[in-house]
């Protein structure tokens, strides 16, 4: 695929599946290919393998392969997969090798965590990344301090389709854009549904979603308003994921991926819980608040899953 069908993917809904775990604790590649493959036949525009939604962190590199050869096999070229990666320069590129081999379409770096690390120096690991990698590059961009330029040398690298631009400083984001190559990098909103109306207004297109893994209509939904202009529509469905949205923010993020997890195995597939550090399982009475909201979302239609399995998960809930 080339770097401008990619960039044209981008525009659309990037969705971050989760990773599923067995018994033992193990990734479960079965589970996890029939998750992607849902998300895939939701016509979701862009599928985002081992993501931070598919707790990249908690995984080893060898895991990480074991999801992304999941996801190829399940969405099985009904959309682009992007790899995400990361860790040391030396370990992005073997794994961006890695998924070049085993058919990904494109990469996502995860944006380094090293607590020495230096603005400029962040830069310079994405375009370094970006130079060695077989496939087209996403910059995951999600800490403070960069400037202006910092960005636009991003936006201009020639193997940089997009950057998922997962901060609220929308001044930089706003100034960014203008200042870098209109035929560049695509500049992505990277803090999902609740944030995509006010990007796409700065100027962004497309967003990042994990709520793909139990109500991808109502991504697709969001989506579908932006591209026609249609704020109060966005808004409207953007306030509707509220509740989700917020209880995911919880312990500071700690609860993120646990809510989407228990939705999805509300919906009838049984992911496992969340590897910790993350919080392994909701607590009763946020478990039966997030079941109330699915009940809704589910009475009009909005929840994607398997209706056998939600029989059996709502009796045991």
């Amino acid at each position: 695929m080339s770097i401008a069908i990619m960039r044209k993917a981008l525009t659309g809904v990037s969705g971050v599946p989760v990773t599923a775990y067995d018994g033992k604790g193990e990734v479960e590649p079965r589970i996890t290919a029939k998750v992607y493959a849902r998300v895939a036949a939701a016509g979701i525009h862009n599928i985002v393998a081992a993501g931070n939604t598919g707790e990249f962190y908690a995984l080893t590199p060898q895991e990480i392969r074991i999801v992304h050869e999941a996801a190829v096999s399940g969405v099985d070229g009904r959309a682009p997969v992007t790899a995400a990666i990361g860790r040391s320069l030396r370990e992005a590129i073997g794994m961006a090798r890695d998924a070049a081999a085993i058919g990904a379409t494109a990469i996502m770096s995860h944006q380094p965590v090293d607590p020495f690390a230096a603005p400029s120096a962040q830069i310079g690991y994405f375009c370094n990344l970006a130079d060695a990698s077989p496939l087209p590059l996403v910059a995951y961009v999600r800490a403070e301090g960069f400037g202006v330029d910092d960005i636009v040398r991003l936006a201009n690298h020639g193997n940089i389709a997009g950057i998922k631009f997962a901060t609220t400083d929308l001044m930089l984001l706003s100034r960014a854009i203008p200042a870098a190559d209109p035929d560049g990098a695509l500049f992505v909103c990277g803090l999902a549904e609740s944030w995509a109306p006010t990007f796409t207004a700065a100027g962004a297109r497309g967003f990042t979603s994990g709520l793909v893994n139990v109500a991808p209509q109502l991504s697709v939904a969001v989506h579908a308003s932006l591209e026609k202009g249609d704020f109060a529509t966005a808004r409207t469905i953007v306030n509707k994921l509220e509740p989700f949205e917020r209880m995911r923010t919880k312990f500071r993020n700690g609860a993120n991926v646990t809510v989407v997890k228990e939705a999805v195995t509300y919906s009838g597939l049984d992911v496992g819980p969340v590897r910790v550090p993350g919080l392994p399982l909701l607590d009763q009475h946020d478990r039966e608040e997030l079941h109330r909201l699915l009940r809704g979302w589910e009475a009009e239609g909005s929840i994607q899953g398997d209706p056998d399995r939600q029989q059996s998960a709502k009796a045991a809930g």
